[in-house]
């Protein structure tokens, strides 16, 4: 099991530099205020399709050889990975197939679909997205490219990361979403590549903890039935991404669902722009624990911007 180093995701970040947004770097002197650090917030929302997943999802499609892209490219995904993949194989001259639950929101349905993706649909449980996925690659032999069980995946939501330090680099601490593992994974990898003296944090709803639950039991264990206005952060971590964590990762909060929305609104409401659910997760890491940070310069990695304005959790 090849574990990224930070060469590999600087690697990664040469490679896709052409195609992705080098997104913003912001900040608030009223929430500064508010939470008693300073906090520089890596505005992902920002970034194509709304979400760090396209860094991810492009590094992979590049990273195939000229025989793989002509086989394409195939993914079992509801959200942001469906559309990062969709459209980082468009960019590139390479045919994407995804596999979507007959139940996925029709904005991410439409999305997927306007990126010239091939859609098939399945029955909305685990067993079924990767038996259609499995029948679509001995048909075609298409390319799995894993949401997050994928090193060249990893190292490339990694870059983010790299980004934010090459802009703020005296930071005491970065803290990043944490679901399947792949932003967590790539952003520790890249920070305790650079420094040691960094703490890097994973941000977990607690009602879907299975992270967390992983990290101090230090046995991978699966999601329960988890229930949370954080839809982006619903999936297990992997081998891979676990064996990253376990490596890099100085620990993980668990955030309640009144926090996470608390600091959504906070964020649209002062700083002006719209960030989802599973992104407000690090602000309220925050929150929830002000003496562990206060006077400290904190670098968050907001995931995305993907928002259902007609489902809001308020």
């Amino acid at each position: 099991m090849r574990i990224p180093e930070l060469s590999d995701i600087q690697s990664a970040w040469e490679c896709i530099k052409p195609y992705i947004h080098n997104t913003p770097v912001m900040t608030s002197r009223l929430l500064n205020d508010y939470f008693g650090c300073e906090l520089f917030f890596k505005c992902e929302n920002f970034q194509k399709v709304g979400a760090f997943k396209f860094r991810g999802a492009t590094n992979a499609v590049l990273s195939l050889t000229a025989k793989e892209r002509n086989k394409g490219v195939v993914t079992h995904s509801s959200g942001n990975h469906a559309a990062a993949l969709a459209l980082a194989a468009r960019m590139n001259g390479v045919k994407a197939n995804i596999v979507m639950p007959e139940n996925a929101p029709v904005v991410k349905k439409n999305a997927v679909a306007g990126y010239g993706a091939d859609i098939t649909f399945c029955k909305p449980n685990q067993k079924a997205r990767e038996e259609t996925t499995r029948i679509i690659m001995e048909k075609t032999g298409a390319i799995l490219v894993h949401p997050y069980d994928n090193f060249n995946v990893i190292c490339g939501q990694g870059t983010a990361a790299l980004e934010l330090l090459k802009e703020k680099n005296d930071l005491d601490v970065v803290i990043a979403p944490v679901g399947g593992g792949g932003l967590l994974s790539g952003t520790s990898a890249c920070v305790r590549g650079i420094s040691d003296k960094i703490l890097v944090i994973g941000a977990e709803p607690a009602n879907a903890d299975d992270a967390y639950r992983s990290f101090i039991s230090g046995k991978l264990c699966p999601s329960m039935d988890p229930q949370t206005v954080a839809d982006g952060l619903l999936t297990s971590l992997s081998e891979l991404t676990f064996s990253i964590i376990r490596k890099n990762v100085d620990n993980i909060y668990t955030v309640r669902e009144e926090s996470i929305i608390e600091c959504m609104l906070l964020i649209w409401e002062r700083m002006k722009i719209i960030i989802e659910p599973s992104s407000a997760t690090v602000l309220a890491v925050i929150k929830e624990n002000p003496d562990v940070f206060r006077g400290k310069k904190a670098g968050l990695i907001l995931s995305g911007g993907n928002v259902d304005f007609r489902n809001l959790p308020f």
